[in-house]
């Protein structure tokens, strides 16, 4: 009986009567079709990469939005119950200031609300905070008659980053900047404003 020749396992037909050897690919076609592989792979992990960086830094700027509307709707709040307002001075403040500027006072029947802005209280924060000086809140969430209580509100302000003006007759524009490090180098900057109605204001001197 006859054996197959190994060159005859290397043919194929491709058509009648036709015979082709089968090629196979050379160590350098492998090597180049290797880089290009590798190439497309570290491209599509740094699209990934990027596409991470953007969706944390989209979700940051979700949460410090939120922080800054809920402090604007506490001062604002706050505004409604005032009977008198006085813009970028306090008098009296029930709680020590510390080298912090007063920005807003309130008097309402539960008591003076002065929010101030400068250096933290403590290094948990990040960089220049606003704090409220006033009435605590029940659990009922309106302020109760006890002790003026001395909070941190927002933090990461930058220089001027909470700002009461008298915008017209019966109205104070309250507005809100903070400023972020990004992973990558620079900074960010997100702000949010609101215009309120409110009781008679007096300016600071």
């Amino acid at each position: 009986m006859a054996k197959a020749c190994p060159a005859a396992a290397r043919e194929f037909r491709s058509g009648p009567g036709q015979r082709r050897a089968a090629r196979a690919f050379t160590l350098v076609e492998l090597m180049v079709a290797l880089g290009m592989g590798l190439a497309l792979s570290a491209v599509l992990v740094q699209l990934l990469l990027a596409e991470g960086r953007q969706g944390a830094l989209l979700v940051r700027q979700w949460r410090e939005r939120t922080f800054q509307r809920r402090t604007l709707d506490l001062v604002r709040d706050d505004l409604r119950r005032a009977v008198a307002i006085r813009v970028g001075s306090a008098v009296a403040s029930p709680c020590p200031l510390a080298g912090r500027e007063p920005v807003l006072q309130l008097s309402t029947a539960e008591g003076a609300i002065t929010y101030t802005v400068g250096l933290p209280p403590s290094p948990i924060w990040r960089g220049r905070v606003l704090m409220r000086c006033g009435p605590a809140f029940g659990l009922d969430g309106e302020p109760s008659q006890g002790a003026s209580q001395n909070r941190v509100v927002i933090d990461a302000l930058v220089a001027k980053g909470f700002r009461a003006e008298i915008q017209g007759v019966g109205q104070v524009r309250l507005g809100i900047e903070q400023e972020f490090s990004l992973a990558r180098g620079g900074v960010q900057r997100l702000g949010s404003g609101v215009v309120v109605a409110a009781a008679t204001t007096t300016p600071g001197l």
